[in-house]
């Protein structure tokens, strides 16, 4: 079942010299509920203006975007969509907005209404979720930033959205910091059923996705699963992307006759294929 869909949606800013910048090219896709998508493309590829019109933040200049079959050229719609679709940005700083832990989680179903005896339950379940429960009472300032990441996204599982968009969540992180976001983000995906649409530029994370989408001048140029998008190693190089260090180390062994498999994404995997190359020329 859908749970976004767009159809020929372009965008354009207007620029200081009243020019039009076009951003987005008669994009149309569709995102399934439960699905892990993931969309790459290197800076003004469109991919984060793409994201924006997920909730509404954005509106087409022509096209059209559904969210549940709500469509959100129609403003009366707005609170039911943003109320589907969760955006977390890039700089949790800029999405948290209390000092304290639990007040912070608290201020969204605040805003939309909810009872405070039902706001408790969702603080309570949202830290849960992404573990950071321990830390409700904790000073957000405090806090490393991967657990105010997890707490931006606490905040915004608390309004109970069936889709969580990720504009570049882990982008000002240290690695310590991305595994946590990441490992939280796939859970919620895995375990909870939770729709995710991630925007990124780190290729491991998108590896980790059910789908891919690459995007290149506002167009959607490649689409598939990761085993299928980052086998085409050339294809991404000509738009500027790279692939998982696994990928790309088989690949140029590949390329010096070491048969290994095309579709290689872990390090794991690349370890199994490399084992079995060895054993298989013994």
């Amino acid at each position: 079942m859908e749970l976004l869909r767009t159809q020929n949606v372009s965008f354009q800013y207007e620029n200081p010299e009243e020019l039009p910048l076009s951003v987005l090219r008669d994009v149309s896709l569709t995102v399934r509920r439960g699905e892990f998508l993931a969309v790459l493309g290197h800076n003004g590829s469109g991919k984060s203006t793409l994201a924006k019109h997920f909730n509404a933040m954005l509106l087409p200049t022509t096209g059209a975007v559904w969210v549940e079959n709500l469509s959100t050229a129609d403003e009366s719609h707005w609170l039911d969509i943003r109320r589907t679709v969760g955006m977390v940005l890039q700089n949790p700083d800029n999405q948290l907005v209390s000092t304290i832990v639990e007040e912070d989680v608290a201020f969204g179903p605040e805003n939309l209404g909810v009872e405070p005896s039902e706001i408790a339950v969702r603080v309570n379940e949202a830290l849960r979720l992404v573990d950071m429960l321990d830390y409700r009472d904790h000073a957000v300032h405090k806090l490393s930033g991967g657990q105010k990441q997890r707490v931006a996204i606490a905040g915004v599982l608390a309004m109970h959205p069936d889709c969580l968009v990720l504009d570049e969540p882990t982008a000002m992180l240290d690695p310590k910091g991305r595994r946590e976001v990441m490992d939280t983000v796939r859970r919620l995906n895995r375990e909870n059923g939770m729709t995710v649409v991630l925007i990124t530029h780190y290729m491991e994370e998108a590896a980790m996705a059910d789908r891919v989408l690459v995007m290149e001048e506002g167009e959607i140029v490649r689409e598939g699963a990761p085993s299928e998008v980052f086998s085409q190693v050339e294809q991404l190089r000509a738009v500027q992307l790279d692939v998982p260090q696994p990928t790309e180390l088989c690949y140029e062994l590949r390329r010096r006759g070491v048969q290994l498999p095309p579709d290689v994404l872990t390090v794991e995997q690349a370890v199994e294929a490399l084992a079995a190359e060895w054993e298989g020329s013994l």
